[in-house]
């Protein structure tokens, strides 16, 4: 369970820097929450790691994604969005179905996805 208080914790990791950082749950929503004093400059690519596990969230897709898969109920999603600090792209998949597609920069990685049926 990754989500407390309805925040995504993940674990950031650039260079040196490790901090929790939390995201909003709803894709689409790039509102991050950061350890104060921590700036976490654009452009940089950070690694995400779950915080129980430590499992690596980078995708196969492209190395400058990674992916969650979230729960609702019996229903799967997998949410892939840019790990490149302030690019705004998501896409969420279920049942090899993009089903939605967020943000100013997915055109970068659309093609990653198009093979995908039922794309929208």
């Amino acid at each position: 369970m990754l989500n407390p208080d309805n925040t995504i914790i993940l674990v950031g990791v650039h260079g040196s820097k490790r901090i929790l950082i939390g995201f909003h749950p709803e894709p689409g929503n790039y509102q991050i929450h950061v350890p104060p004093d921590t700036h976490i400059e654009l452009g940089t690519r950070w690694d995400f790691f779950c915080p129980v596990c430590q499992h690596d969230l980078v995708t196969d897709e492209n190395e400058n994604l990674c992916a969650l898969t979230l729960l609702d109920g019996r229903e799967h999603r997998r949410v892939v969005f840019s790990r490149i600090a302030g690019e705004k792209a998501t896409f969420v998949i279920t049942d090899q179905r993009l089903e939605r597609k967020y943000g100013e920069h997915l055109e970068r990685y659309l093609r990653h996805f198009i093979q995908l049926r039922d794309y929208v």
